[in-house]
């Protein structure tokens, strides 16, 4: 079956192209090397593929046996694929990315494969369909071989559902790896895949490339085509990618955007570089509730903040004209209204007797009797206000600024169990302040980015987070482009990496 979800929950240039034999050999890339992958990125891969000096079947095999040396450690593959990806790699393929090897995130289904949503209750569950974004991924030639690992129904920011386990960041494997899309992040980090599938509903794109030292971006609401039915209330989930390159991303982005008939919006061109343009920055570095963030995030969004002044961008302190408290307390009912719908669906497939405490975990059984308890009204009420700050949140960007500078989480990556779903709804007294800074895009429906600027001092990944008004990904990819040229980061690796 193929699940319908609110928001998270899952519904169902720095690098140059390759043109000669010989860039292959001068990074150790030949077609008798057992690994053909080296350092490349997606678009790296690609043109390696394209331009002869490797296959797309060796390209897969070596990010299987690059799976296979770490995910033991690591455990970020839900479901392997290796079956469908060989069968895939096979076939003659076409696209921006064919024949790059990819993970795509257990929340998305795939015609004919084990979708499992991160719970015990779907761990069977072979989806007959997918939606058009699944297409979309195919039509640009990826090769899927995996299902990446995610909490149960993205509930939560770390990935460590009961089905699976806990899924462990690279760069210190006691840390968590950030959620929902924490299987994508571990997987590109640890040098496995170049480029994941992610979703982020709340900030599941972004907090995993926080923790593990990657770019994400969320993309705008109506930017690509759809992940699934369109939600009743406010459509706060969609899809896009984790990557290391500003490039990968922009190419995945054009890729997968909607166009035609019915789009959001115009569709835009592969961005391939900064611009000109100087832009306005606003800083803001309190999360939503008023509480300071872990001194090391501040430090390092003030680097930031530093940085952008010193490339001749304007950065002042401001902010959008929101009750952060209130808005808090609308999303986390919103939240709670999916995870209800959840709860339903299992009472609807497994019976009206069936032992929910041993189908669902705690975290999503507490968060459906919050939305039970509220009721209808009490949610309605809510998305009225989170429509409001919605347009609180354009008037900023009309008004204001171009983009929005602010820390993606409150720490570098905590410690595996201290965002615990086993505590049920008590564990947002911690993630209310953890992730406090990225749900607000979501409810706007406007893109937004981590960028890997940031390093703790405990040598920990610390995202930075840039955002703008709607349907203006093209200014955050220009501006990522400018980032990535003055502080590179492509060549940074985690102590556990595959490649």
């Amino acid at each position: 079956m193929t699940v319908s979800r609110r928001g998270l929950m899952a519904n169902a240039a720095a690098l140059s192209a390759l043109t000669a034999a010989g860039a292959c050999d001068q990074l150790g890339l030949n077609r008798t090397s057992a690994d053909v992958l080296g350092d490349l990125d997606a678009t790296g891969v690609a043109a390696a593929i394209r331009d002869g000096h490797i296959t797309a079947s060796e390209a897969l095999e070596s990010a299987i046996a690059r799976s296979e040396r770490v995910n033991g450690e690591l455990n970020f593959i839900a479901t392997p694929l290796y079956d469908y990806g060989r069968a895939r790699a096979a076939e003659t393929l076409s696209g921006p990315f064919a024949g790059v090897p990819t993970l795509i995130k257990d929340l998305l289904p795939m015609t004919g494969q084990l979708t499992k949503y991160g719970c015990r209750a779907f761990a069977n569950n072979v989806t007959p369909e997918q939606p058009p974004y699944m297409d979309a991924i195919l039509a640009a030639g990826l090769v899927p071989f995996g299902k990446s690992t995610t909490p149960e129904f993205g509930l939560t920011a770390t990935t460590e559902p009961l089905l699976t386990g806990q899924t462990k960041n690279p760069w210190d494997v006691t840390r968590s790896s950030g959620g929902s899309s924490g299987g994508a992040a571990v997987a590109v980090a640890s040098r496995v895949v170049p480029i994941a599938h992610g979703s982020d509903g709340g900030g599941s794109i972004r907090i995993p490339s926080s923790c593990n030292g990657l770019f994400g971006l969320k993309p705008s609401r109506g930017r690509s085509v759809p992940q699934g039915r369109p939600d009743s209330g406010i459509e706060i989930s969609v899809s896009g990618c984790i990557s290391r390159s500003v490039r990968d991303t922009a190419a995945w982005l054009a890729a997968m955007q909607a166009t035609g008939d019915g789009a959001a919006f115009p569709p835009i061109e592969v961005v391939g570089g900064p611009s000109t343009q100087r832009l306005r920055i606003a800083l803001d570095i309190p999360n939503a509730l008023g509480h300071e963030p872990d001194a090391d995030v501040r430090a390092a969004v003030e680097a930031a903040a530093e940085l952008c002044r010193s490339l001749g961008h304007t950065v002042t302190e401001g902010k959008p004209a929101i009750d952060g408290p209130q808005f808090s307390a609308d999303f986390i009912l919103l939240w709670a209204a999916g995870a209800n719908e959840v709860e339903q669906l299992v009472r609807s497939q497994a019976g009206p007797d069936a032992p929910l405490d041993q189908l669902l975990e705690p975290l999503t059984l507490e968060l459906a009797a919050h939305a039970r308890q509220q009721g209808m009204p009490g949610l309605q009420a809510a998305i009225g206000r989170l429509r409001a700050v919605e347009a609180a949140y354009a008037a900023f960007f009309a008004s204001t600024a171009d983009v929005y500078l602010t820390p993606v989480l409150a720490k570098p990556p905590v410690p595996l169990g201290t965002i615990d779903g086993g505590k049920g709804m008590a564990v947002f007294a911690t993630l209310s302040d953890y992730v406090g800074y990225t749900p607000l895009q979501n409810v706007a429906g406007a893109p937004a980015m981590s960028v890997p600027l940031g390093t703790s001092s405990g040598g920990l990944p610390i995202g930075i987070h840039f955002s703008a008004a709607k349907g203006a990904e093209k200014a955050l990819l220009e501006l990522a482009y400018e980032l990535e040229q003055a502080q590179p980061w492509a060549d940074r690796k985690p102590g556990v990496n595959a490649g």
